[in-house]
Formats: structure tokens, C-alpha cells, sequence
């Protein structure tokens, strides 16, 4: 965003002065003085004064004198709150104050804020332009006063200033001017006071004469201006005994009109013939017209009804969590323990059922409708539950689509790797995808803004502010005031985020479903367990080694509880908000490491052994090692899970596990050494008796056909008139052939009760093995970001130098050039000149220009002295720039010399200097 010539007004060091005037002040020039879209009006002086020589006004007259009023440590807090002032690194502290007012930025900041600071920002949006202390005290607590409120609102208005959102001194508050565009009540954008215009802005288009009238009504003596007018109708409704003794004398229905507009919406329809009421109200200004349909109840009346407050309910203090149920420590980690497990399981079971290929790839991206309620009818689980653990493993980066040309999902090579690792480390792999991932399972089945229905893995299911939700849902908890081991109430963890980040519209109820989801998945996924949140959990989210929740931000504690607030922001202490930063990625790491070494003692040892039973059933009391479960899985169907889980016998089954080449000797041995039971006789039976008949038929490919040596057998087949869809007919007395491919026809085989195998050209059998199809290595779909990342410290500490040294070189003031009153002065790199800038005596702002002699001798003579100077320069794409440089050296037709704006040491080539000016002061 450019620079114009009134935010440049804001590069003016305090102290200086230019022809006469106050520097940073501009004659007839009204608004507020703030570099993010100019004024002249100065905060702590007057409007088009003349200051003394040497002044120094005793408060910033500007946003950005304001901000270089702080030390590192404000100025760090600031950027950590609203990192997009870093996108890019601002050159000094006058861009800076201009990028913090631009509507993106400060709606960015106003969406962060908590209740009672956002309320405060909309009281301030409201109050005169600037307010004092005790005016704003006075909207929030009203004429009775609020202790809690008054208690509260110093660190509110600190915060707001920390956020850059407010500045000024106690006497002279001053919104940013982009925020009170967005929080001033106008006719197309209700306050979210219900505050309505002022009397001012009421009356800006009615008739002198109407004026008149309506001061003659309520028996106040006539003017002759409509400026005096109006100012005569604000001090009554201003006036508490006057307008008291004005609605003494309203009619009692009036006052019934007044009680529903003055709480909003203040505007109201009338007709063109208005009862009794309303014309009364209308008479004496308590009702002024916008249009000739509708009235307004003018702000100050409405403050006057409301007994001074802007708001109906301040909320200075955040709701408190309550307990809807209490556990103990040990409970809650064995149930999230058995919920982790069961993690487990459900993902292994689900790409163990895609290890050949899943469902295909829709055309526009997911996987189809029928495809999701097929998967939950296999995991036996609800569509919303399936449709989770499928996002969980595509965001862990065990499930993908294969990119062939007929695209369909399949395992990742992760997932082999991530099978081969301890239970406790798979489910902190999979926790840890969940806890950053801004994949969201919950929109599943909803529509997007265009209608269009939104399919599990599909491609617009990202929303960037989940992880920061998931994140404080857990956070509150741990919260201190909750006893471990007790579940929070969900509508009191709502109540509580909805306060600390009190969004409007679409947001909101987004944040208030992820809020929703977060708690029922986190339960899925054994983060907690009956509600409350674990001991590994609390790892997980980091919540281990400090205080679960940071001090409420509306509550007495975090605030001051003096008067007023101290506009002295390097010993005032800082008011935090609620959000915690996201942890980085190493961070996010090791705090998975953690959560996996405290979950590891809670989950049971895997067995080796199960419970064979009569009914061709076998019980597996627990978890089974990897090589059994591997084998059972094959030799039988899973009938039921739980704590313990179930497997059924049938011939399916068994006819499976000797395809994929077990003999019927293996499959007996299995189970001899497998089971703690005798192996029953009806399943030694069930198994020979599959495995006499195995193979009896073959399958080849003619397009496909089928052998027997019993002749009769493929004389049954033909009889039966459910082969007829495969196109048999009999080649050779022991050989049909079908117009089916052979994995069809092994297939209809099958269904008619037969037990084919599949044989090779050589006509040796073919071992079906379950072999894994894979897709190519792929990694885990990136987290979409949610605005630009929080800086570390070191980007930090870089950014601050560089602001901080390109403020000072921007801020250099120049000699002037003998006989042409002044250079000009540089303007923090925009190369565009201000007249009566905050650099120079005056004169234009434009690259100097010296000859090449003059240049050089002006350069050589400051490497002697050791003074500074101001250059133009052009770089070699052609690009213009100023700088303040001091020169080291000069020799070999360049010049090295300390960058005072890159704050670096750095070679110019002299003939790229266009020239050169000595500095009015040194910068160093």
C-alpha cells in the first residue's frame, strides 16, 4: 500500500518544526492523525498551531509516534499478535503504522479480540473522536457504575493499544480509523451497541427551518444556524435532569416506542400519517427522519434511556467452565487408553480392507457416497465416524490415491512403515496429524457455497482455523480451575470460546462446530476419555509442563485494577490473550514423544494365543500379535469387536486362507499352537472338508475356461441355470469354456457353492496371497495456513533492526543546499517527495542529483570525518531507492560504507549514486 503525502506527516521526529507550523501537522486539515489513511489534527497539540523551536509534545500526535514510543519488547508483541504486519518486513515504523490501518489488517485484529476488549473497541467507535478515559469508562460501566467493569477495562484498553487498534493518551484516546469505520453504527451497518447516529450526523440533511421547529417544540429559544441548532438539541440529551424532565412530559406511549428501539435496531418505519406517539417523539427531535419512511433514535437520547451503558451486558469476566462429571486420574487414562487402541484397530482394519485398491477417485475429487456407506457398513460405524478415520489416515498420509489413469485410493508405503512401529508411537502419529490438520471430517455430507455436496478425502474440506480451535479446546480442558480428571460441560466450553472470540456470521458457527467435533474426536482418538482429557492427551497438546490455560483474559487477575490505564507500555504489563500459539513442528514432534511414552505402560501386551469354541468362533480376550491377527484375519471373518473380539469360521474363510497357499495340515497346526482350548471337532471337519474339494476345478484363461476330471462335475455346472450369465459350453468332456474373464468366473463359481482355483498357463494353481497394492510414495497433505505463521524469535529480532534502522535513516534531516532552501528529504524508500516534510526544510523529496566530481569529493570527505549522508540510488534492475549511508572506504570506483536502512555494510558502485546530501545531524 502506498504512502501518501498525509501518512508521511507521521515520519515526523518529535521536535522538529518546518516553516513555522508544528511538524506532523498540516493547516486545515481535520480527522485523525494516523499514518494509516493521513489527517492533520495533532493528538496532543492543536490543529495548524505553531509549535517553538525544539518543542517536544508531551504525547504522540500520531499512530506511528506512538509505535516509536515502544521498546522491542512492545513492538515484538505487536507483530507476534498480527503477523501479517511482517508480510513484508516493513522499512520503518511510519509503513508500519500505515499497514497496521488497512481494513484487511484491522479486520484480522478485531476478529482476534476477546468480548470485553471488542466491546470496549465498539464503545470507543461511538464516543466523540478522541474521548478521554472517563468517557469511555462511562459507556461501559454506565451511570451507576460497574466494579467488574471498571476493574476490566484497563487492561482492555492496554490491549488494544498493544494491538496497535488504539493510541493516545489517556486524555486523547483515538481509535484507529479503519476500525471505527467498521464499528460506527450507519444506516447500512448496525453497531453492534444498537447505537444509532449522532444528532450531528441525524440532522447533516434536514432543513434549517425544521431545526428550528423541533427546538421550539421542546422549549428551547431558536438560533440562526443550524450548527448552533443542533448543538443546543445535543446538550439537552446530553443533559440528565433536562431530558429527564423532558420525557416527563412524553406521553406514555411514547415512551413504550422508546423502550423497543433503544436497545437496537434504533431505526424504525413510519407511515406517512404517524399515530399520536410517534409524532410526539418526532416533534421534539427524540425521533429524527433518514428518509421519509424512516426515523432514528439519535444516539445521545438512546445513551440518556440506557442510563449511560453503550452495551446491554458488558462481559468483562469470561464464563466459567462447569464439571458435568468427575473421574479419577487413573479411569480417565485406562478409558483413553482403550479408546487409543481401538484408534488403532479401526485405521488398520479400514486400509487392510483397501490393501488390493479401494473405492475409485471421483472425477471432481473423494471418494462417492455409496463408497462411504459401504466403508461404515464394513467398519460397522456410523457414515460421520467412518468418514473421520478415513480424513485421519489421508491426513497422517497412510491413504491415497494411486494416480493411475482408472485412480483409485489405496495405502501408502507410510503405512507399511508406520505398521512396523510400537502401538503407543502409531497413535501418536496418527493423535499428532489430527491435532495440526486442518482436514475437516465434520463438514462431510454438507455443501459448499456453490451447492455442491462435500464427499470424504475430497478436495475443499480444509479449514485453517482447526487446529488453532482444536488446540484451545483442549487447552480449557486442562484449565485450572477443573480438577483433573473432570469433564467440562460442552455448552460451558462453547460459552467460553464464544467469548474469546466473539466472530459474527459463517465464522462463528464454524468455530462453534470444529468446537463440537473437536470433543467428540478427541474422544474417538483416546485424547480423552469419559470427557475429560488424559494425561497423554495433555502431552499431546503440550499442556505437560505449564499452566493448562493462560490467566482469562477477563478476569480481575489479568487486568489492572488502578483507574486508569498507564499509557507507559514498557512498565505496564502486557495483556495476553487467550490464544496460544501453535506449536512448530519440532515442537509438535516432541510433544507426541511424550504423549507416546505415557500412553506406552497403559496399553495391554498383545497376545499370542485365542479361545477356540464349538460354534466355529474363536474369542481373542485382547489385543493379538501382528503375524496371529495377520493369519486369523484371513482364515476367518471378524463378527463382532470390543473388549474382546470375535472371528467366524465359514467356508469363505477357509477356502480363502488356501488360496493364498496354505495347505489344510497348516491351517491344523495353526490353530493347535494358536489356541489355549482344543481345537473342536467341527472345525477340523470344516476345514477338511474345504480343502478336499479346493482345487477340484480350475480356472484358466481362454478368455477363460474350466477343467475338471470329473466330468459329471461340469455337467452339474452346466445344469444349474444360474452359470448361464457366464457363457459356458463344454469344449472336452473335462473342459468348458466361458465367455467370462477368469476373476468373474471364479467369482460365479464361488457363489454356486464350488471351490475353484485359479491355475496358470502351465496349469500349475495360482496362490492368491494377500499382496498389498500400493500407492507411490506420497507425503501427508500440507495444513493450510491460516493467515501468514506467527515469527520466531529470530525472525523477530531481524525485522525489529531493520524497522528500527530504516525509521532512523528515514527520519535523517539534511542540510539544506546553499541557495535552494533545502534538498528535500528522503521518504522511507517510496521516492515520492512531501512538501514540508518531516526531513527537510522544505523543497522536494526527489533523488538528489550532484555531478560525479561533486559526489565523489563529498563521499571521500565523509569516510574522513566519519558523518553520515544521504544518497540516491539506482540499482541495477533500474529501481530507485534513498539511503543513508556512513562511508568506511572509497577506492576502485566504489564506496563501502554501514547502510543505516538495511542496517548492514554494503559496496555502492559510485557511478549508481545519482548523488549525495550531508545529514542536518548524525543518525549515529
Amino acid at each position: 500500500m502506498g504512502t501518501s503525502e498525509l501518512d508521511r506527516e507521521a515520519h515526523v521526529p518529535e521536535g522538529i518544526t518546518t516553516g513555522g507550523r508544528a511538524a506532523g501537522t498540516q493547516a486545515g486539515t481535520s480527522g485523525t492523525p494516523e499514518s494509516t489513511a493521513g489527517g492533520g489534527t495533532a493528538g496532543g497539540g492543536t490543529p495548524g498551531g505553531t509549535a517553538p523551536a525544539g518543542s517536544s509534545p508531551t504525547a504522540p500526535r500520531t499512530l506511528a509516534e506512538a509505535l516509536r514510543t515502544r521498546d522491542d519488547a512492545s513492538l515484538a508483541g505487536l507483530l507476534r499478535a498480527r503477523p501479517d504486519l511482517l508480510s513484508p518486513v516493513p522499512g520503518d515504523l511510519g509503513l508500519l503504522a500505515t499497514r497496521a490501518g488497512t481494513r484487511a489488517s484491522v479486520v484480522r485484529a478485531l476478529e482476534r479480540l476477546d468480548r470485553f476488549a471488542l466491546q470496549t473497541a465498539e464503545a470507543l467507535a461511538v464516543a466523540p473522536d478522541p474521548a478521554t478515559y472517563d468517557m469511555l469508562r462511562a459507556l461501559m460501566s454506565g451511570d451507576e457504575g460497574d466494579r467488574a467493569v471498571e476493574a476490566a477495562l484497563p487492561g482492555a484498553v492496554r490491549m488494544l493499544r498493544e494491538q496497535a487498534l488504539l493510541w493516545g493518551a489517556d486524555d486523547r484516546l483515538r481509535l484507529v480509523r479503519t476500525a471505527r469505520e467498521l464499528l460506527a453504527p450507519s444506516a447500512t451497518h448496525p453497531s453492534p451497541t444498537g447505537l444509532g447516529p449522532s444528532v450531528a450526523e441525524a440532522t447533516a440533511g434536514m432543513s434549517p427551518t425544521r431545526l428550528q421547529g423541533i427546538l421550539a417544540a421542546i422549549g428551547l429559544p431558536t438560533t440562526h444556524d443550524p450548527v448552533s441548532a443542533v448543538q443546543a438539541l445535543t446538550s439537552l440529551f446530553t443533559d440528565r435532569a433536562r431530558m429527564d424532565a423532558l420525557l416527563d412530559t412524553a406521553p406514555s406511549d411514547a415512551l413504550t416506542v422508546l423502550d423497543r428501539l433503544v436497545w437496537g435496531p434504533p431505526y424504525g418505519e413510519v407511515s406517512s400519517d404517524p399515530a399520536p406517539p410517534v409524532r410526539w417523539l418526532r416533534d421534539h427531535g427524540l425521533l429524527l427522519p433518514t428518509s421519509a419512511r424512516t426515523v432514528v433514535l439519535p444516539r445521545e437520547a438512546a445513551l440518556h434511556l440506557r442510563a449511560g451503558r453503550a452495551h446491554r451486558t458488558p462481559e468483562p469476566v469470561a464464563p466459567e467452565l462447569v464439571a458435568a462429571s468427575e473421574h479419577t486420574r487413573k479411569m480417565v487414562d485406562l478409558t483413553a487408553a482403550g479408546q487409543a487402541f481401538g484408534a488403532l484397530t479401526t485405521v488398520e482394519d479400514l486400509l487392510k480392507d483397501w490393501d488390493r485398491g479401494g473405492p475409485p477417485v471421483l472425477r471432481s475429487g473423494g471418494l462417492s457416497v455409496r463408497d462411504l456407506k459401504r466403508t461404515a457398513a464394513a467398519l460397522d460405524l456410523p457414515e460421520p465416524t467412518a468418514a473421520f478415520w478415513l480424513e485421519l489416515a489421508y491426513g497422517a498420509g497412510l491413504l491415497a490415491s494411486d494416480g493411475e489413469a482408472d485412480e483409485r485410493y489405496a495405502p501408502t508405503p507410510a503405512y507399511d512403515a508406520w505398521l512396523d512401529l510400537p502401538p503407543q508411537e502409531r497413535w501418536s502419529r496418527l493423535a499428532a496429524a489430527w491435532l495440526r490438520g486442518t482436514r475437516t471430517a465434520g463438514l462431510v455430507g454438507g455443501q459448499d457455497a456453490k451447492g455442491r455436496t462435500l464427499s470424504a478425502l475430497g478436495p475443499d474440506l480444509d479449514r485453517s482455523s482447526a487446529p488453532e480451535v482444536r488446540h484451545r479446546v483442549l487447552a480449557l480442558l486442562a484449565a485450572p480451575g477443573l480438577p483433573e480428571g473432570t469433564a467440562p460441560d460442552p455448552d460451558s466450553v462453547l460459552a467460553r470460546l464464544r467469548w474469546e472470540r466473539p466472530q459474527r456470521g459463517a465464522t462463528g458457527d464454524l468455530r462453534t462446530r470444529l468446537a463440537l467435533w473437536t470433543l467428540s474426536e478427541a474422544e474417538l482418538l483416546g485424547v480423552t476419555g469419559r470427557g475429560a482429557l488424559s494425561t497423554h492427551g495433555r502431552a499431546l497438546a503440550g499442556l505437560a509442563d505449564e499452566p493448562a490455560s493462560p490467566a482469562s483474559p477477563g478476569s480481575p487477575a489479568s487486568r489492572d485494577s488502578s483507574g486508569s490505564p498507564s499509557t507507559d507500555t514498557a512498565t505496564t504489563p502486557t495483556r495476553t490473550t487467550p490464544t496460544r500459539t501453535l506449536p512448530t513442528d519440532t515442537e509438535s514432534a516432541a510433544h507426541a514423544l511424550r504423549a507416546a511414552g505415557l500412553l506406552a505402560p497403559l496399553i495391554p501386551e498383545p497376545l499370542d494365543h485365542v479361545l477356540l469354541q464349538a460354534d466355529l468362533t474363536a474369542v481373542a480376550p485382547g489385543p493379538l500379535r501382528r503375524p496371529l491377527a495377520e493369519m486369523l484375519a484371513v482364515l476367518a471373518d471378524v463378527e463382532s469387536r470390543g473388549g474382546a473380539t470375535v472371528y467366524r469360521f465359514t467356508p469363505g474363510s477357509v477356502r480363502r486362507a488356501l488360496d493364498s497357499g496354505q495347505a489344510a495340515s497348516d491351517l491344523h497346526a495353526f490353530l493347535a499352537e494358536h489356541s489355549r482350548t482344543p481345537v473342536p471337532q467341527p472345525l477340523s471337519y470344516l476345514i477338511d472338508d474345504v480343502a478336499r474339494r479346493h482345487g477340484h476345478l480350475r480356472v484358466g484363461s481362454a478368455s477363460s475356461y474350466v477343467r475338471c476330471d470329473d466330468d459329471a462335475v461340469l455337467g452339474e455346472i452346466l445344469a444349474d441355470k444360474r452359470s448361464a450369465a457366464l457363457g459356458l459350453r463344454r469344449l472336452a468332456p473335462t473342459v468348458l469354456a466361458a465367455q467370462t474373464e477368469p476373476v468373474a468366473l471364479l467369482d460365479g463359481l464361488r457363489a454356486m457353492g464350488f471351490a475353484p482355483a485359479a491355475e496358470s498357463a502351465a496349469g500349475d494353481v495360482l496362490i492368491t496371497r494377500a499382496d498389498a497394492r500400493r500407492t507411490p510414495a506420497r507425503t501427508a497433505p500440507a495444513p493450510v495456513p491460516e493467515g501468514p505463521p506467527v515469527p520466531d524469535e529470530t525472525l523477530l529480532g531481524a525485522a525489529l533492526r531493520a524497522i528500527r534502522a530504516g525509521d532512523m535513516a528515514a527520519n535523517a534531516v539534511r542540510k539544506e543546499a546553499p541557495g535552494t532552501g533545502g534538498t528535500g528529504a528522503p521518504d522511507s524508500g517510496t521516492g515520492a517527495g512531501a512538501p514540508h516534510g518531516p526531513h527537510g526544510a522544505g523543497g522536494s523529496s526527489a533523488l538528489p542529483r550532484t555531478s560525479s566530481a561533486e559526489t565523489l569529493a563529498t563521499v571521500q570527505a565523509a569516510a574522513l570525518t566519519g558523518s553520515a549522508l544521504w544518497i540516491g540510488y539506482v540499482n541495477a534492475d533500474g529501481a530507485a531507492s534513498q539511503r543513508v549511508i556512513a562511508p568506511v572506504r572509497v577506492e576502485g570506483g566504489f564506496v563501502t560504507a554501514y547502510d543505516h536502512t538495511a542496517d548492514e555494510v554494503k559496496t555502492y558502485p559510485l557511478h549508481r549514486i545519482t548523488g549525495v546530501a550531508e545529514l542536518a545531524d548524525d543518525p549515529v
